[in-house]
């Protein structure tokens, strides 16, 4: 498997910095995860954004699926979209997910009442199970943040990758990420016991729960851009001397 950041910011986009927004790809089979604001310029910047076979949002704060609608724009009215798509995309995400980004696509009631997404896309409700994305196994579970949310692992060819999504710490990440190869967790400030529970993960937090499942490899991710990202990492590596920074446009194997 291979991952490419497209963007890593949490919350917000930062200086030169899209939000959440990763590319997993094998056998020539590419799954977005996430796409949020800034995403979709970054991927145009890479490839052809036509090479989409699948999209997974993991929850539905815009800096997770703002991009969405411009996604829909292009997939609906570039000159050469007939041509250059095999049907409607296959979108995971969470219930009601098609209502909000149909509303987030088109506010004007005349508009939304002739616009329900479904000529450009075929969505899927995420439940807590394992299902299959292509060529990927990907088990989905519900994670703890103030709107339903979820991580994934993804497995393909005996590896596999764990993504944390938006989330505090809890009993479903331990078992998410247990002997994986690849942990990308958010880690969106510095430790202290007056942040928000049921939130986000720090440096720390993200690390613990690293080195408690027996993780290889540990990427950081989603660090607000008001946050000292060296400090996020060195608390990390203070407790899992692994953990690396991701950057956008970074590209890992996996």
């Amino acid at each position: 498997m291979r991952l490419t950041i497209l963007g890593c910011a949490g919350s917000i986009p930062g200086p030169d910095t899209a939000a959440s927004g990763y590319l997993i790809e094998a056998d020539g089979f590419v799954l977005g995860l996430e796409l949020g604001n800034g995403t979709l310029a970054r991927l145009q910047a890479l490839r052809d954004p036509f090479d989409l076979d699948a999209l997974v949002l993991s929850h539905l704060h815009p800096d997770h699926c703002a991009d969405f609608s411009a996604l829909t724009v292009l997939r609906r009215y570039h000159p050469e979209a007939a041509q250059r798509t095999t049907g409607r995309l296959p979108v995971y995400a969470p219930t009601g997910a098609h209502h909000r980004l149909a509303n987030a696509y088109a506010p004007d009631e005349d508009e939304r009442a002739i616009t329900d997404l479904s000529d450009t896309y075929q969505f899927h409700s995420l439940l807590e199970e394992t299902v299959e994305i292509g060529p990927f196994e990907v088990t989905v579970v519900p994670v703890d943040h103030p709107t339903p949310a979820f991580g994934f692992r993804v497995c393909h060819g005996g590896r596999s990758l764990a993504y944390t999504g938006d989330t505090g710490p809890c009993e479903a990440l331990d078992k998410l990420v247990r002997d994986v190869d690849v942990l990308l967790a958010e880690a969106s400030w510095t430790d202290s016991p007056v942040r928000p529970p049921g939130m986000h993960l720090s440096g720390k937090q993200a690390a613990e729960i690293a080195l408690r499942g027996g993780v290889d490899r540990l990427l950081l991710t989603h660090v607000l851009p008001w946050t000292d990202s060296a400090a996020v990492l060195a608390e990390a590596d203070a407790v899992f001397p692994r953990a690396e920074l991701v950057q956008q446009g970074a590209v890992y194997d996996v």
